[in-house]
């Protein structure tokens, strides 16, 4: 248990030590990032992390490709699809490499829905393992084996 929260602190302190060097925190995009080619999914490409919000700007989303960022590297090294809902409370849901989705209820870094890029309804994107399908009722992800997640004001779920 100590491990773990020394760990979490660790991580927590990860995108301070980002700032202090010069770099942006994970989550957030960079001068260079809006500048950069932007993939047919409608993702802005930020670093090697790509963002997208739906047309709502209630859902964004963030994927790591596998071995992660200079800046942030996912616990398992990626790939990882995280994805806010700001209302009507804030979380998190998370796929990464492998196991189930997680729905992460107190995020210690809430970063969400700053993208430029919007994943219009009934549009899909897709990077990696992941794909989602951006609808009126709300964000459902998918990684090709099963589990997802799905996020909408009225309901959020992980599989």
């Amino acid at each position: 248990m100590r491990l773990r929260v020394l760990a979490f602190i660790a991580l927590m302190g990860l995108p301070c030590v980002a700032l202090a060097d010069g770099a942006p925190p994970p989550r957030m995009p960079t001068a260079e990032g809006s500048s950069a080619k932007v993939t047919p999914q409608t993702a802005e490409v930020i670093g090697e992390q790509e963002e997208f919000v739906l047309p709502s700007g209630n859902i964004g989303c963030v994927y790591t490709p596998e071995g992660g960022t200079d800046v942030y590297v996912p616990e398992d090294g990626g790939p990882e699809l995280a994805c806010d809902r700001v209302e009507p409370r804030y979380v998190r849901a998370e796929l990464s490499r492998k196991g189930p989705g997680r729905l992460l209820k107190n995020v210690g870094d809430p970063s969400c829905c700053g993208a430029s890029r919007v994943l219009d309804y009934g549009q899909r994107w897709s990077a990696g393992p992941f794909t989602c399908l951006s609808t009126r009722k709300g964000l459902a992800c998918e990684r090709d084996d099963g589990h997802s997640f799905f996020l909408s004001r009225a309901r959020i779920e992980a599989n």
